[in-house]
């Protein structure tokens, strides 16, 4: 059974949150500032983390830093606010997708169980021990380590996952549409604008020069191409 931590300080929220997700059979818990949300997001075991931005004490940005330098579990940001900064902040932070509220109860639960499915399927799989080697960078799908001219990376899980599907398919035009669908695995949810973040941290780790990338190209129009 999963667990799922719900971090927000408005409790009739935090409570309709958690009634929606126990009648699916999840064991929900719920803190309601940003201090105890972290205590209790590393000194447990959770399976996924509901995050609000607007948290007293510490705020969603600064939580979701803390946490994901402990642990990969999926990071879901719940926010009222409909702006692509907090968007884009969130996710490079870390975060693995977003919800803005006022949000329906089907779209939670069928956004907690897609992130849930894709995170189980990754640790629980048998991955092949391929290594990919391009011009520097060296990526060791098996334990999931990126090394950049021997120095090695740390990457999110979205952001591997991302990188290896596209240094597995070299030359290959990818639409941010097929990206998201094939990496989240949330078809018709969301938005592409996750995919844009995610490619512009990967090219802040791996590139020289991320202005001018010499592996992950943009096609105008089109997409993204791993270039080899």
């Amino acid at each position: 059974m999963s667990r799922i931590l719900i971090i927000e300080d408005e409790l009739s929220i935090a409570e309709l949150e958690r009634d929606y997700l126990e009648i699916e059979g999840f064991t929900v818990e719920i803190a309601a500032d940003g201090k105890s949300g972290l205590e209790t997001a590393l000194n447990d075991n959770f399976d996924l983390i509901l995050l609000d931005l607007m948290l007293p004490i510490m705020n969603g940005f600064d939580l979701c830093k803390q946490i994901r330098k402990q642990t990969d579990i999926p990071i879901l940001m719940v926010t009222a606010k409909n702006e692509d900064i907090d968007k884009v902040r969130g996710l490079g932070l870390g975060a693995d997708d977003y919800i803005v509220k006022p949000f329906s109860p089907s779209e939670l639960v069928a956004r907690v169980k897609a992130h849930l499915s894709r995170y189980v399927r990754l640790i629980g799989k048998n991955t092949p021990k391929d290594e990919i080697y391009i011009g520097g960078l060296h990526v060791n799908q098996s334990s999931r380590r990126v090394f950049m001219n021997k120095k090695e990376i740390p990457f999110t899980t979205r952001e591997f996952d991302l990188l290896t599907f596209l240094a597995m398919h070299p030359n290959q035009v990818f639409s941010k549409e097929h990206l998201f669908e094939k990496i989240w695995g949330l078809e018709a949810m969301g938005d592409t604008a996750t995919v844009t973040v995610h490619i512009r941290k990967i090219r802040e780790k791996i590139e020289t020069d991320p202005t001018n990338p010499k592996f992950i190209e943009t096609i105008w129009g089109a997409g993204y191409r791993f270039k080899k």
